[in-house]
């Protein structure tokens, strides 16, 4: 993942913990979240339970936002979910890069869980990423990967020594004193570690850019079946915001009939999201997943009618 020397990895019990931890650590009054699904407006909720000021920057599921939006410069934190599980879309990496010119000042932080090791990111762009393992790393829930610089280090030492109260255990101070001793701060969840040690393997075999031409092909052409279909289309109409790595397709009616033809063949797509259950359909596009697994897929969606 082309990870650069001065940041840390760290190790959580999940990513839905991360949000809390980096909000305790990295901010005192006001984080900025860019909230489009499900998932980046919980990052947001989760800011104001803990008694920040957030600003909330929102716009319509399936929907991207403006390069140019106004915004204020002071903020501590800028929260951005890369990849939106609940609707299928994902920010471009242009978008992300475009802060650090803008808030110098400010610390970017990405919500990576569903998307990596799929996108390449600019480290110099950002301050921290995060994800968890159950996603495309194939691995049963119950570890989350903090992956922090040392500007983020030094804002919760900064927090700390003013008395401000960062958490407990799983503050950053405490889990970069273990991470160097090869450590944690609590009996870890070993087997996860060990077990996402071995995928990683797998994955440096395969390598990077194999995984993400793969990616890619995976998703072009189940969006293509979807846009050619009867019965359903993409629920992300601007291709650019389109996920590579979940699918989301509109399917209105015909969903009970679809998932039906997919479960006599032994496939199992996800349902939609929230509200979306009963007309979306989500379908996983990770490492896991082989390239003739999707035209399998790709021939079933074909034969519904």
């Amino acid at each position: 993942m082309g990870i650069p020397d001065d940041f840390h990895v760290l190790f959580t019990g999940s990513a839905t913990e991360i949000w809390e931890r980096s909000l305790q650590n990295l901010v005192v009054d006001q984080s900025l979240h860019f909230v489009n699904g499900a998932f980046s407006k919980r990052y947001y909720e989760i800011s104001t339970q803990l008694g920040k000021s957030p600003i909330k920057i929102e716009a319509p599921e399936g929907k991207g936002f403006e390069p140019n939006t106004e915004l204020k410069s002071d903020v501590e934190l800028i929260a951005l979910t890369h990849n939106e599980t609940s609707t299928g879309v994902s920010l471009p990496l242009a978008f992300i890069n475009l802060f650090r010119t803008k808030f110098p000042d400010s610390l970017i932080i990405v919500d990576a869980v569903s998307s990596l090791p799929y996108p390449q990111f600019d480290y110099s762009k950002i301050d921290s990423v995060f994800f968890s393992v159950q996603k495309g790393f194939g691995l049963p829930a119950g570890l989350g990967v903090w992956i922090v610089n040392d500007r983020c280090i030094a804002k919760a030492e900064s927090l700390l020594s003013k008395g401000i109260s960062i958490g407990t255990y799983h503050n950053l101070p405490t889990l970069l004193s273990n991470a160097v001793k090869n450590q944690t701060p609590e009996t870890p969840n070993v087997l996860a570690i060990y077990l996402l040690g071995k995928v990683v393997q797998d994955l440096l075999r395969r390598g990077i850019q194999t995984i993400r031409k793969e990616t890619e092909y995976k998703a072009a052409i189940l969006y293509q079946a979807l846009s050619n279909h009867k019965l359903m289309k993409p629920f992300v109409e601007e291709p650019a915001l389109r996920s590579q790595t979940v699918i989301v397709a509109e399917t209105g009616a015909h969903t009970e009939h679809i998932i039906n033809h997919l479960h006599k063949h032994k496939f199992y797509p996800g349902d939609g999201y929230g509200s979306k259950k009963k007309n979306q359909l989500r379908f996983a596009n990770f490492p896991t997943h082989s390239k003739e697994t999707f035209e399998r897929l790709v021939d079933l969606l074909e034969e519904v009618v």
